[in-house]
């Protein structure tokens, strides 16, 4: 941290964290309205926010959403809103793996992709039915879904909500202030950078931080520059045109030249960030939510260094700790049979080599093996359901990485669960990655 001289920051679901049911919730309601003046058959369907989770794929080609490892193998899916079992999933991707430059698979990165997998999945089941008689094939549902989704948030409605009903969507972190001062007095230029409107960044800062900041302070003293409707991840891609915010209305004016401390612009791109600030690369730390418009772009093509937010981190880990007792017994588990079986693969070994071998001790290891599945069964299934009994743990799919934790593994420098946790890093802490651990280790 003692490098890093400004930090770019995110505003939805980075600096303003929202209760993420009552959101989608309310995101869901838009689109079924919307859908509903389309004369979709789809007054009966509610929105469940147990059927899917962050990081998950749209199967477009089969109306499938699937979990897939860190190699695109897919370890677990469900057809509409039902899970495959294992012979049906097995006959749909055994010759198949997710390439997600591939226009069939649609990763689900960031929590505004609740609802929109709950709907796509929901109208995969009235499609199966028979009740779609419009609807043209998966791929043709899933852009209905999509175009609905981005008429409502281009439309505003659902923020304008929010912005009348803070209280009820957002959840507040007394800490985010205090984190937020320690950077600045250390010298650091903090950024905001949103693809949220103006009159929206305002309220929605100034109802995060402002009650926790010392008196006579608002959330845009910590700024030194604010972006509204940056436009990512362009905004990292290439040059834009840019205008100056000039009044709490919102009213713009064409900007020429550099940027200016303590000001509000609207588009724009990144390099003027650069030249403004007078800095390059890993100087520059930027932090979101989402693993290709926040992280991916920005610390590939500009070399920024990234922090991704993941805020079911903190559930996953609470899980974890209260899952540590048996995950220590199903590991005992498993070396016990690993043992039992390098002695059975043994005894068959000579068995075949000389004809001769210990029979009654391959029956016992058999039956011991058998003891030990029956033990180990429960557990393991306890252990891939944690955190959500459909998909298990977000960055996990079985014994290996998850599809969503390679790309954060790939495209973020670190994560962490709130952007309040740098305020126990301090400004001048120092993160180093653990050793990496290889098969071959144990």
């Amino acid at each position: 941290m003692r490098s890093v001289r400004a930090i770019g920051f995110d505003m939805d679901y980075t600096l303003v964290h929202y209760d993420e049911r009552a959101w989608e919730q309310q995101a869901y309601t838009h689109v079924l309205d919307k859908l509903l003046a389309l004369g979709l058959p789809v007054a009966e369907l509610r929105f469940d926010p147990e059927l899917f989770t962050r990081g998950l794929i749209l199967d477009t080609q089969l109306g499938n959403i699937v979990k897939a490892n860190r190699f695109g193998y897919v370890t677990r899916a469900a057809h509409g809103t039902e899970l495959l079992a294992h012979d049906a999933q097995r006959a749909a991707y055994d010759r198949t793996w997710v390439d997600l430059s591939d226009k069939r698979w649609v990763f689900l990165n960031t929590l505004f992709s609740l609802s929109e997998a709950c709907i796509y999945a929901q109208l995969v089941d009235l499609l199966d039915a028979g009740v779609l008689p419009s609807v043209r094939g998966y791929d043709g549902l899933y852009g209905l879904v999509r175009d609905t989704m981005n008429s409502t948030h281009l439309e505003g409605e659902l923020k304008a909500l929010i912005a009348r009903d803070p209280d009820r969507f957002v959840v507040l972190d007394p800490e985010l202030a205090l984190a937020l001062l320690d950077l600045r007095r250390a010298g650091k230029a903090l950024v905001l950078v949103t693809n949220s409107e103006h009159d929206y960044t305002r309220a929605m800062m100034s109802y995060t931080l402002d009650r926790f900041l010392p008196d006579g302070m608002t959330w845009r003293d910590l700024f030194d520059i604010v972006i509204v409707q940056a436009g990512k991840p362009g905004f990292f891609e290439k040059p834009a045109p840019v205008y100056e915010v000039v009044d709490e209305r919102g009213l713009l004016k064409p900007h020429y030249g550099a940027l200016k401390t303590g000001g509000v612009y609207f588009g724009g791109h990144a390099r003027m960030v650069e030249q403004h600030l007078g800095l390059t690369g890993n100087e520059l730390l930027y932090i979101g939510d989402h693993v290709y418009a926040d992280v991916h772009v920005s610390s590939q093509i500009l070399r920024w260094r990234t922090a991704l937010i993941l805020r079911e981190l903190e559930a996953e880990i609470h899980a974890d700790d209260a899952f540590a007792a048996e995950a220590r017994e199903l590991s005992v588990l498993m070396r016990e049979k690993e043992d039992c079986e390098a002695e059975q693969a043994q005894l068959r070994l000579s068995l075949l080599r000389s004809g001769n071998g210990d029979a009654a001790r391959l029956a016992a290891l058999r039956e011991q093996l058998d003891q030990l599945d029956v033990r180990i069964a429960p557990l393991a299934k306890q252990a891939s359901e944690l955190s959500n009994a459909r998909w298990g743990p977000l960055m996990r799919a079985g014994n290996d990485k998850s599809r969503l934790a390679r790309q954060i593994e790939r495209y973020a420098d670190v994560y962490t669960s709130r952007v309040s946790n740098f305020l126990y890093l301090t400004p001048f802490g120092y993160l180093r990655a653990p050793r990496g651990s290889l098969p071959h280790d144990l």
